[in-house]
């Protein structure tokens, strides 16, 4: 259920941002408010506490958002409240970056790495991960895991390529206890 609310209010805003020429714009502000309801996890609480009203929600989202960010994501931000769907607003928002980036043409991958890769074989990673896949640009965030010995996991989206060691020996693992002697 949350998936599809998700979609539909972040295709919503997608749609605006496309209607109104400011994709750019709108994601770095859904970039920033998703940065500021992270940060500040009791606003996230007030904004969905039940015996607040709809009314008081409002007036503290205009004092937070107006100015600060543009009138179309405080517009939506409100029709949010309106329809009690705050809860959801880091879906919603996680979507529509999703949404642009994949209409830029930016892909997001997550590297995972046994060690800390320099600059250099950070280049060839993302110069790699460009040539094969249809992505102008690529956004790419690492991490170490050291229990995978060696090689790299790599997801864009939902799509994972492993080629860790670790998966590499628990395949040939598998395959060994299928052997009868």
């Amino acid at each position: 259920m949350a998936k599809l609310i998700s979609k539909t209010y972040g295709d919503a805003l997608f749609e605006l941002a496309l209607e109104k020429k400011c994709e750019d714009s709108l994601l770095s502000e859904a970039e920033e408010v998703l940065k500021a309801l992270s940060e500040n996890p009791d606003f996230s609480k007030l904004m969905t506490h039940p015996k607040i009203l709809k009314e008081e929600k409002l007036k503290i989202l205009e004092a937070v958002f107006k100015g600060r960010v543009s009138d179309e994501l405080t517009g939506f931000m409100t029709i949010i409240i309106k329809k009690d769907r705050f809860a959801e607003m880091e879906e919603i928002l996680n979507y529509f970056i999703s949404r642009v980036k994949e209409h830029k043409g930016i892909g997001v991958a997550y590297v995972t790495t046994p060690f800390t890769l320099n600059e250099i074989k950070k280049a060839a990673v993302m110069e790699r991960l460009l040539a094969t896949t249809s992505y102008k640009k690529m956004e790419i965030h690492y991490s170490v895991e050291e229990g995978l010995i060696g090689g790299m996991v790599i997801r864009i989206g939902d799509r994972v390529v492993d080629s860790s060691i670790r998966t590499k020996l628990e395949e040939l693992k598998r395959q060994l206890l299928k052997v009868q002697l």
